[in-house]
């Protein structure tokens, strides 16, 4: 059915579960249902969509995977130099490898074809092709899985619990 994202006591996202977990945890006592979509499932009972702990849950810090498809969705699946959405893009180096660029989420981006090839072995400056945003390492594991559900539509709701979104 749907995902439910768990906020910890102080409101921050703190995880994203199975409505039948939410449901146990609402029923337990240990968490209470922020919002809903008007969706029943008993007539007592509305599916939630957002729940919060009840008390404070400390979150040890998660690094996230440097992967080809992390890199498309942190940069939306769009070229950083000419905004190409399609299905012919690439992995690009901003600092090449053959200049000791290394593999890093501030040295990837995601590029066409096309303009990988114009750039070549060179700087995007020494190219004379800017790069629409910076490359960055993205805020940890868990924003980048709401920016995913948030970005397709199917959770609106959750975007006021997401800073800087």
């Amino acid at each position: 059915m749907a995902n439910v994202l768990v906020l910890n006591a102080s409101y921050e996202p703190l995880n994203i579960t199975s409505w039948r977990r939410a449901i146990v945890l609402l029923l337990k006592d240990k968490a209470e249902q922020i919002e809903h979509k008007g969706v029943y499932i008993l007539p007592n009972i509305p599916l939630p969509t957002v729940i919060r702990l009840r008390y404070y849950v400390r979150v040890p810090y998660k690094d996230i995977p440097l992967t080809r498809r992390n890199i498309m969705h942190r940069d939306s699946h769009s070229c950083q130099y000419c905004n190409y959405t399609g299905d012919n893009l690439t992995i690009d180096h901003v600092i090449p490898r053959s200049r000791g660029g290394a593999d890093t989420w501030e040295n990837l981006v995601t590029a066409c074809v096309s303009c990988n090839v114009r750039k070549g072995s060179r700087t995007p400056k020494e190219a004379n092709m800017a790069l629409h945003c910076r490359p960055r390492k993205p805020h940890s594991s868990l924003y980048f899985e709401l920016t995913k559900y948030v970005k397709s539509g199917k959770n609106k709701e959750w975007q006021k619990y997401v800073i800087g979104m």
